[in-house]
């Protein structure tokens, strides 16, 4: 039974820590990951957990998920489902439900919660697609699909399916860009978007609170010119 953990193990241990190298210019090396990266051993916990889970040992994987927690701060669910080379930053605080499903290259901050809506015994967790980003505190609730490189901006609260390429934010989350397909899809730190849509919005009413001046102000003075007259 272990022959099969032991290589998938393996396996994912060195992507693992090599997505951290590469994302986290704090990391200097796999061996700081190995020995100081909270959510890199919540993750490590995880994997085995995951594998009692599948094998019908359901006691004993909540209770390997129990310690995982105490030591890291992580609460992922055993029964989740989680792809390869998922980065946890920071990881204090975040929240994995029983029903998540998680693709691969994923990125989570801490404070995330990825929970249910319901106390039925059925999907009731987000579903993440590959490479998707969630910042800092979000909360994505519910079985809904965020899709493939999506962007959930920190502390959005997110209710509704958010397509692919897309960045939400906001509570509660609203679409603010989506991405063309060709347009480059890069590592974002926090899902942190390069423009500020409450800003653009500020902008955008001064530029009418402007133009309604200058309409106001050439309409008296065609009411003075004809007082005048």
């Amino acid at each position: 039974m272990f022959k099969n953990l032991k290589t998938d193990f393996f396996k994912n241990l060195s992507e693992d820590a090599d997505t951290i190298v590469k994302n986290d210019p704090a990391a200097r090396s796999k061996i700081e990951v190995f020995l100081c990266y909270p959510g890199f051993h919540a993750v490590l916990f995880y994997r085995f957990s995951h594998f009692l889970w599948e094998k019908g040992f359901y006691t004993f994987a909540r209770f390997v998920s129990s310690v995982a927690r105490f030591l890291t701060g992580v609460d992922i669910h055993p029964g989740a489902r989680i792809g390869r080379r998922l980065f946890i930053d920071h990881a204090t605080g975040l929240v994995i439900g029983e029903t998540t499903e998680i693709g691969d290259d994923v990125t989570l901050y801490h404070g995330v919660t990825l929970g249910g809506t319901s106390c039925e015994r059925t999907k009731r967790h987000p579903t993440l697609k590959n490479r998707v980003i969630v910042g800092a505190g979000a909360q994505v609730l519910g079985p809904i699909t965020i899709g493939d490189d999506a962007r959930i901006g920190s502390n959005a609260v997110v209710l509704a399916s958010v397509p692919p390429g897309a960045t939400a934010v906001g509570v509660p989350a609203q679409i603010v860009k989506k991405r063309k397909k060709a347009e480059d899809v890069s590592f974002e730190a926090y899902a942190a978007e390069k423009t500020d849509p409450v800003l653009d919005a500020i902008e955008k009413l001064k530029a009418q609170v402007k133009k309604l001046e200058k309409e106001v102000a050439a309409k008296k003075g065609v009411d003075k010119s004809d007082e005048n007259g």
